[in-house]
């Protein structure tokens, strides 16, 4: 590696890099991707689903785009989508990330504030998303497509004292997004909401299964996502069979492993993918004045990772229920080689348990606090091919 050369081999080095680049940010390599060594892999039972979700690979989130929102915000409601990351969405766009090795794309998307007082989907909005999920099915691609930060009292919040509201937001949003969507065949995929939560409480980003609080929000969750799933398949066409990602509280790994975390009842079997995201071990991360190291080679980090992945795949997975991970990443702290490291180990951990991985990408460069930055959209480069070289190398292989 780098730091192993000579000081004057490594300042020519450095200088031969600065010369060879025309990009904005350097490409050349700074770090080496690890050799890992044989993993073992797990048994995993073959069904409709875990067979489906092999297929989902190496994964990628559009984040901060679609998403984006400002409830104070007057203008275009079409004008959102690059108001948090500066930049809308193109053809070329999705054509790169599918040329970087990725089979699958996240599509985190935000509807409240593009409905009008009786949740009808603004018709721009709604052929924005459908032109997006279009571009990305032209090359192939696996899409998911969600509900992304419409938690509110006046949409869908997750208690029994909302119960009646939030059926009826997320009734009313399914149903039109599942009628567009129709004839659309299994590459489209709907998850039905983002990091469901008690938004606003000290239980917000912590499921406490001592708290009433947390345990009616949880088993409403669960409630909801029965709601979500027979929406979905009273709205016929591919509804019918489509696979259907169910997250429990916070998306997070204990609320799948919570005792409230149940699959709804469905008319097909094997459709249903549970949903988690895990940006662990969270000091490195998540956390802005956490660690910034982590090492393949060490074995207190391999096994934080190994942990939270052997409780999903007992869970879920050795009983034939598929898991997708449909976000995680490491902030840019200004360690390459220790981000290479962590993608390598926690894609491959998560590829011999069978489970797909979607990284988190909000465009977001040295510019805040939540650096979690790959494609540099602006000029469709991707300043750390090393860690595409780790997600291409040691990711689920159809």
């Amino acid at each position: 590696g780098a730091d192993s050369m000579h000081p004057v081999c490594r300042l020519l080095s450095i200088l031969l890099c600065a010369l060879s680049c025309t990009a904005p940010i350097c490409a050349c390599a700074q770090a080496a991707v690890p050799e890992l060594g044989t993993f073992k892999q797990f048994d995993i039972p073959s069904n409709e689903g875990t067979d489906f979700v092999r297929r989902l690979g190496a994964g990628w989130n559009l984040g901060n785009t679609l998403d984006a929102i400002d409830d104070s915000f007057r203008g275009n409601d079409l004008d959102l989508e690059g108001y948090w990351c500066q930049v809308k969405t193109t053809r070329e766009m999705i054509q790169t990330v599918h040329a970087a090795g990725f089979s699958s794309i996240r599509l985190p998307t935000s509807w409240h504030n593009h409905v009008n007082a009786d949740f009808t989907i603004n018709e721009a909005w709604m052929n924005r998303v459908q032109e997006i999920v279009d571009w990305c099915l032209d090359e192939g691609l696996y899409v998911i497509l969600n509900t992304h930060h419409d938690e509110g009292e006046a949409t869908f919040y997750p208690d029994s004292a909302h119960s009646a509201s939030s059926e009826r937001y997320l009734t009313a949003i399914w149903q039109q997004i599942a009628d567009r969507f129709r004839d659309y065949d299994e590459h489209l995929i709907f998850e039905s909401m983002n990091e469901p939560r008690l938004k606003g409480t000290s239980y917000e980003w912590y499921l406490d299964p001592s708290s009433e609080a947390c345990v009616d929000s949880a088993k409403e969750i669960a409630r909801l996502n029965q709601v979500f799933v027979d929406t979905i398949r009273a709205g016929g066409g591919s509804n019918e069979t489509r696979f259907l990602m169910i997250p429990g509280y916070d998306a997070s790994v204990d609320g799948a492993l919570s005792e409230y975390y149940v699959l709804p009842t469905d008319t097909i079997s094997d459709h249903l993918l549970v949903s988690v995201h895990a940006y662990t071990p969270y000091d490195f991360a998540l956390n802005t004045s956490g660690t910034s190291s982590f090492s393949a080679q060490n074995q207190n980090d391999r096994s934080v990772v190994a942990s939270f992945m052997n409780h999903l795949y007992n869970r879920f997975v050795a009983n034939g229920i598929p898991v997708v991970i449909g976000e995680y990443g490491a902030l840019d702290k200004n360690n390459l080689q220790d981000r290479v490291d962590f993608f390598a180990w926690y894609v491959a951990s998560a590829a011999c348990r069978g489970m797909p991985c979607l990284v988190w990408d909000n465009n977001a460069f040295h510019s805040r606090g939540e650096n979690f930055g790959y494609l540099q959209r602006a000029d469709l480069t991707w300043p750390f091919p090393e860690i595409l070289e780790a997600i291409r190398t040691y990711s689920l292989k159809n």
